[in-house]
C-alpha cells in the first residue's frame, strides 16, 4: 500500500494505491475530478477503472463535490456514514449548500486559485453506508470511525497497520496552529470526537487542509480549550451580525 498526497483545488487529496486497485479517502471537489483522473492515468499509469471506492467523509464541496462524477467516470462505489437523511435538507439546506459553495470559492480566492465550477448535487446517493467501526468494503485494512461535530456525519479513516488516520476537517491549521474547524454544528459531539482521536493515538494524522503530521505534534488540551461550547455556524453568525446591526440602528435612532 502507498498513500499519494495530491494538492487539490483547496484541499489535499489522499489516493491509496494497491497492486490491483485504488482507494480515494475523500470525495474532493468538482474541480479536482480531472486532476485525479490525470494522476491515475499519467502518474500511476493505471486505468481509471481501478479506482474502486470513494469515501465521502462529509457533504461539504471539497469533500463530496467530485464523488458522483468520479463514480460515473470510473465505476467506483461511494461509501459514507450511515447517518439518517441528507445533510442539505429543506429550505435551510438549499441556502447552506449555496453558502458552502460560496465559502469554498472564497477560500480558493485566498489561495489565489482561478475561479472554477464547484457545483454539485446537494443530495448524496452512496452505494455503501458505513457504521462506526466498519471496515471499508474491498479495503478491509481501513476502518471508518464516526467523528461528528463539524457536521452530524463526519467520518475518519483509520489504518492500524500504518498507524495513521485521515480526519478530513476535524481540525485545521491556521498560521501554524491547529484549531477547530468552521463551522462546528455539534459542540458536544466535537469534543467527544477529539477525545476519541486522542485515545486512538496513531503515529500520524492526515488533514484535508494541511498534510500528514505526527500525532505527538497535536496539542489536544489546547484544542479542547478552543472547542466551542455553543454551535458556531453560518446562521448563528448571520443572526449575531443582524442583532448587532439592529442594536446599533436602534441606539442611533
Amino acid at each position: 500500500m502507498k498513500i499519494h498526497t495530491i494538492e487539490g483545488y483547496i484541499q489535499n487529496i489522499y489516493l491509496v494505491e494497491y497492486p490491483d486497485k485504488l482507494l480515494l479517502l475523500d470525495g474532493c471537489s468538482r474541480a479536482d475530478v480531472s486532476l485525479i483522473c490525470r494522476f491515475i492515468s499519467d502518474e500511476l499509469r493505471r486505468p481509471v477503472h481501478q479506482l474502486k471506492l470513494i469515501v465521502v467523509t462529509h457533504m461539504h464541496p471539497d469533500h463530496a463535490g467530485g464523488a458522483h462524477l468520479l463514480r460515473k467516470i470510473s465505476g467506483a462505489h461511494i461509501a459514507t456514514a450511515n447517518c439518517p437523511g441528507q445533510w442539505y435538507r429543506g429550505i435551510d439546506g438549499v441556502l447552506m449548500h449555496l453558502s458552502d459553495i460560496a465559502l469554498a470559492l472564497w477560500v480558493a480566492g485566498r489561495k489565489r486559485k482561478a475561479r472554477k465550477n464547484l457545483w454539485y448535487a446537494r443530495t448524496l446517493k452512496p452505494d455503501v453506508y458505513l457504521p462506526d467501526g466498519a471496515t471499508l468494503p474491498g479495503f478491509e485494512d481501513w476502518q471508518a470511525l464516526h467523528t461528528p461535530g463539524h457536521t452530524d456525519r463526519d467520518i475518519s479513516l483509520y489504518h492500524a497497520g500504518r498507524s495513521t488516520v485521515y480526519i478530513a476537517d476535524v481540525m485545521v491549521q491556521v498560521r501554524g496552529k491547529l484549531i477547530p474547524p468552521y463551522p462546528v454544528f455539534y459542540p458536544r459531539l466535537y469534543r467527544a470526537t477529539l477525545l476519541k482521536l486522542q485515545q486512538l493515538a496513531p503515529a500520524t494524522v492526515m488533514l484535508a487542509h494541511h498534510s500528514e503530521i505526527a500525532f505527538a505534534d497535536i496539542d489536544f488540551e489546547q484544542l479542547l480549550q478552543l472547542a466551542p461550547k455553543q454551535p458556531v455556524t453560518h446562521w448563528r453568525s448571520v443572526k449575531t451580525k443582524t442583532k448587532k446591526a439592529l442594536g446599533l440602528s436602534h441606539s442611533s435612532g
